[in-house]
């Protein structure tokens, strides 16, 4: 496992021996990792390795055992922002974009008229993720990209110290995928904000993460980019990954992938 030098930020988030248990099954098992504080670190692993439960832990929404402490906010609690992986809604709900800022917002009746402030407001944050002209949209009419960045700018609400995302973009066309990381890149540099972002697209991976964590029930590796070799791919899937190069943009590194064959073969023996 890799260790930062003295001229990398210090981390933060410290996780300590954490595990948890779900309905009498250990989900993860003795997580000892620091996540870096300015950084874009990304949690990889397979279906069930327990990424989202490791923000639920780190959120505080469920029991763990272990220590998770936040050493870069000293000791004020830390402003945490999360976009879940979807949001479940009824389609047909009269509910707009401004509506849902609003319920997040306002601290009286929610049916008294919005004061021109809390309209700017919302306008900005929606500016601040290229959603500004979704403010009076149904959500029900929202595209995938749309109501992810719509999450995105409500996480961001409240200047948050470290945003959590769990596979924000998983549902979501190509160009939108490439919208929403691209916007959070800018945001995270702009606002020096710590960002820990779990994905199942290693191109996305390499391509905006400077720090990654292989994850199935406990952690497997964790460091820079280099650790996304073979080796410790096969050891977090237990498949056979294959490397493919490309190169979509003038940012892009060379990404890892899991080879199409091996994934159709496991499927087919399921």
């Amino acid at each position: 496992m890799e260790t930062s030098v003295d001229n990398k930020p210090g981390p933060a988030i410290a996780l300590q021996a954490v595990s948890v248990n779900l309905r009498k099954r250990e989900v993860l098992q003795d997580i000892t990792c620091d996540i870096p504080a300015g950084r874009i670190t990304a949690v990889i692993g397979p279906n069930g390795a327990g990424k989202t439960t490791l923000l639920l832990a780190v959120l505080g929404l469920i029991p763990h055992s272990g220590r998770i402490s936040f050493p870069a906010c000293g000791e004020h609690p830390p402003r945490i922002g999360y976009v879940p992986q979807r949001l479940e809604l009824d389609r047909g709900l009269p509910c707009t974009v401004q509506d849902l800022f609003a319920l997040s917002l306002k601290s009286g009746p929610h049916w008294l008229r919005l004061k021109e402030p809390t309209r700017r407001r919302i306008r900005e944050n929606l500016e601040r993720v290229g959603a500004g002209k979704l403010e009076k949209r149904f959500l029900g009419k929202l595209s995938g990209g749309e109501l992810q960045r719509v999450m995105l700018a409500l996480a961001l609400e409240g200047t948050p110290d470290i945003l959590l995302l769990d596979e924000p973009t998983a549902g979501v066309d190509a160009p939108g995928e490439q919208m929403f990381c691209d916007i959070l890149a800018d945001l995270q540099k702009e606002r020096n904000l710590t960002v820990v972002l779990i994905s199942h697209d290693l191109s996305v991976v390499s391509n905006h993460a400077e720090q990654v964590i292989c994850l199935n029930k406990t952690v497997r590796c964790s460091g820079g980019l280099s650790v996304l070799s073979e080796e410790n791919l096969l050891k977090t899937y237990g498949l056979h990954i294959q490397i493919y190069p490309h190169t979509h943009g003038p940012h892009c590194r060379p990404p890892l992938e899991i080879s199409r064959d091996e994934l159709l073969e496991r499927d087919g023996k399921e």
